[in-house]
């Protein structure tokens, strides 16, 4: 009997205790991760954005609200959302409860499509095969039937009221310290709602610094900011991957960016231009795959500093 079960038990206890530490502790585990850019004009001050997203607020979820609460306390110079912020129709009471310190400070804003639409349940399986096939989100999948529709009208007004700059295909400018700050944002190219000929024509002459936000980092969205001389772009939507391998990396990006820029800071290159783009792994998860593995959830408090 030992010979013959010993190893498969083996297994499915090392497997049981991967999972309960992917969602009973690392998806919990939240981080605040810095990093310094330099893209700004000589003569310029240091200036220090928040970048939050992909919170996927399930109801009940009180440590994440305690910790996007607790980031006020880093005093940014202004907030970039970059979109999911709902796995839950009813979760806005509580997304804005978490974020409202926060939207004392200067900010702006895009949706990703879990913002519109609530989840269903899905085989991660799915995510390897899309990546095979090349097809993503509906961008090569067909329409979505019989989607929940999630109240984003509600986040929409409560940001706004705020003075959130709500960058859903347009143009918007933050003035901080009489800096000029131009945000060119984009809806989410993940559900084919993003409009760049609406925002094209590149930085406007009259502002200090102009930078480019959008949900999901999709080539077709890179390509036309960096073309369009954007000197920073950020996103979020990949969960920097969710499920790693240690050592390795994501395998996945739920888009088509390459899993080498899945998180973090990297350069993006189109028509002989280079552009910054950071990538948000979140901080929050799918409610249906509620795990995390050699990915914890996070924040990014982003330095901008002078170009060398």
């Amino acid at each position: 009997m030992r010979a013959r079960y010993g190893v498969p038990l083996g297994i499915a206890a090392v497997g049981a205790a991967g999972v309960a530490y992917a969602a009973g502790f690392e998806a919990r585990s939240f981080r605040l991760r810095r990093v310094t850019v330099p893209v700004l004009p000589a003569g310029m001050r240091p200036l220090r954005l928040l970048q939050v997203s992909d919170i996927h607020m399930v109801g009940g979820q009180r440590k994440k609200q305690r910790w996007l609460r607790s980031l006020a306390g880093l005093r940014p110079d202004f907030v970039i959302n970059t979109g999911d912020n709902l796995s839950d129709p009813e979760g806005v009471p509580e997304v804005l409860d978490s974020l409202g310190p926060l939207m004392e400070f200067p900010g702006a804003y895009v949706f990703g499509s879990n913002d519109y639409y609530g989840p269903k349940p899905r085989n991660p399986a799915r995510y390897l095969l899309e990546k095979v096939q090349g097809r993503h989100g509906l961008n090569g999948n067909p329409p979505v039937v019989g989607a929940i529709h999630n109240p984003w009208e509600d986040l929409r007004d409560a940001f706004d009221s705020a003075g959130w700059l709500n960058l859903t295909n347009t143009r918007g400018t933050l003035k901080i310290d009489g800096m000029a700050l131009e945000l060119t944002g984009l809806d989410d190219p993940h559900i084919k709602r993003d409009r760049y000929a609406q925002v094209a024509g590149g930085p406007s002459d009259a502002a200090d610094f102009s930078m480019g936000v959008v949900h999901a980092p999709y080539l077709r969205v890179l390509d036309a900011f960096t073309a369009d001389a954007y000197p920073l772009i950020l996103a979020g939507h990949t969960h920097g991957g969710q499920l790693c391998i240690p050592f390795y990396g994501a395998l996945v990006t739920n888009c088509d960016l390459d899993t080498d820029r899945v998180k973090g800071l990297s350069r993006h290159v189109s028509e002989g231009r280079t552009s910054y783009l950071h990538v948000s792994a979140g901080c929050g998860t799918n409610r249906y795959t509620p795990v995390r593995f050699a990915c914890p959830p996070e924040a990014t408090l982003l330095t901008l500093v002078e170009r060398a």
